[in-house]
């Protein structure tokens, strides 16, 4: 679990600086009593041998540390270190200092992680596309129309795909992504539903509704992929593309031409088992099982966990669940995203984790050993998640990283057999990864 946090919170970390050549980041949301790194980066030579951590409330240096270790030329700077303060372990508020240059304030303690669940919703709920909690304004309300059909039959038509999430700085959205961001949410519901408040409604808007809000934004993604599969011989895989990148603004202020007028409707590209690409630039997509199974496992689970608040909706989407499973085993291979004006997509290579995941949960639904047997066979396919012990990946290249359906397999006490062979693989995986 502490390996998995400290993965989360490179995510979470930021920077703070009295100059505009050198930085110190720190983990904001704080320290655990375990590994405390602190990062030092510069445009400058200049290489740091110690530091002291100050107490923010009396300004007072209560440690100073010595254990650097220089880290050398990055992209973007000529110099960076980690220090390390792993031995002080005084909980309270503090702040790194190197000569001049001060982190943002950051804690050590055992409760640093109190309430830390809501800090990726808010996230969340910012990049909502549609309407925007955040602005109180809707955006891309024209998306969209259809592009890059495998068959070439069904492009040019208006589908209503409104909704959903944009993808961090820019205003693509990807089912690869927003699908394992709904049953990452949902998952971590089943494990720990006590831990989830409920202060916003459905729309995300202040005020409770009876639903914990961490299940209000997996709906809303939910919601967006039915949209995304509106019957069971269409499947989309993303909204928009690269040619969006033309500078930065608010989502309801973009007013990027894709053809149809500025502001107006923007492409909704197919899922394709073949490379796809409106120009020159193209992915390399070889089958559906990568992106049908993230839409299988996300159906799957959330017809479980939404059935108490959403029962009619809750059958739609197991339906969709198993008809997303059996196109994507009819389908094996990797969709990727699809490009335009540049080589850039999200380069997924690997498609079995996708599909051990999603018939692990057509299992759970079904209970049928032959839905079993296929999530063992799927896993067996990839016993161990490809990056764990590589050196270095291409762009998205084994996303998403963390197979679930291993995980699944391996709780299956009702064959220990199973259990046993998947816990052995997890066993073979971790410490790789531990050794990068």
């Amino acid at each position: 679990m502490k390996q998995i946090i400290t993965f989360i919170s490179v995510f979470l970390i930021s920077t703070s600086s009295l100059v505009a050549q050198s930085w110190l980041r720190v983990n904001q949301i704080g320290y655990l009593d375990d590994v405390k790194v602190a990062v030092w980066v510069s445009k400058t030579t200049e290489e740091i041998a110690k530091f002291d951590i100050v107490d923010q409330t009396s300004g007072t240096v209560i440690y100073s540390g010595n254990k650097v270790r220089q880290t050398g030329k990055q992209p973007a700077f000529q110099t960076s270190a980690r220090l390390d303060f792993s031995d002080f372990k005084l909980p309270g508020t503090y702040i790194i200092k190197v000569n001049n240059i001060a982190s943002v304030p950051f804690k050590i303690g055992n409760d640093i992680y109190a309430g830390a669940g809501e800090i990726p919703l808010k996230y969340m709920r910012q990049q909502r596309c549609g309407y925007n909690p955040f602005l109180k304004d809707s955006c891309h309300t024209h998306d969209g129309i259809t592009v890059g059909d495998p068959e070439g039959k069904r492009d040019g038509l208006f589908f209503n795909t409104v909704g959903g999430w944009h993808d961090a700085s820019d205003y693509l959205q990807y089912v690869t992504t927003s699908a394992n961001a709904v049953y990452q949410m949902l998952f971590a519901y089943t494990q720990y539903p006590n831990s989830f408040g409920d202060k916003y409604d459905a729309n995300g808007n202040e005020g409770a509704n009876g639903i914990p809000d961490i299940l209000d934004e997996a709906k809303w993604g939910l919601d967006w992929l039915v949209k995304m599969n509106p019957d069971k011989d269409t499947y989309f895989n993303q909204l928009a593309d690269d040619r969006d990148h033309i500078g930065m603004t608010i989502p309801s202020e973009q007013k990027v031409d894709y053809g149809w007028g500025a502001g107006s409707y923007r492409p909704v590209y197919f899922c394709s088992p073949k490379p796809q690409g409106l120009r020159e630039n193209k992915n390399r997509s070889t089958g559906l099982a990568s992106t049908l199974g993230k839409y299988a496992s996300s159906f799957a689970l959330g017809s479980k966990v939404l059935e108490k608040y959403y029962p009619e909706f809750s059958k739609i989407i197991e339906q969709k669940a198993k008809d997303a499973y059996q196109k994507g085993m009819e389908n094996p291979g990797v969709c990727q995203t699809a490009c335009c004006v540049s080589p850039y997509f999200y380069e997924e290579d690997n498609w079995a984790d996708d599909m051990t995941l999603a018939g692990a949960e057509i299992y759970s639904l079904t209970k049928s050993r032959d839905n079993l047997d296929q999530a063992v066979n799927y896993g067996r396919l990839e016993p161990v998640t490809p990056w764990m012990g590589a050196d270095s990946a291409r762009h998205y290249q084994w996303y998403p990283f963390v197979n679930l359906g291993q995980y699944h397999l391996a709780k299956q006490n009702a064959n220990s057999r199973v259990s046993k062979e998947f816990i052995r693989n997890m066993r073979s995986g971790l410490p790789r990864a531990m050794r990068l």
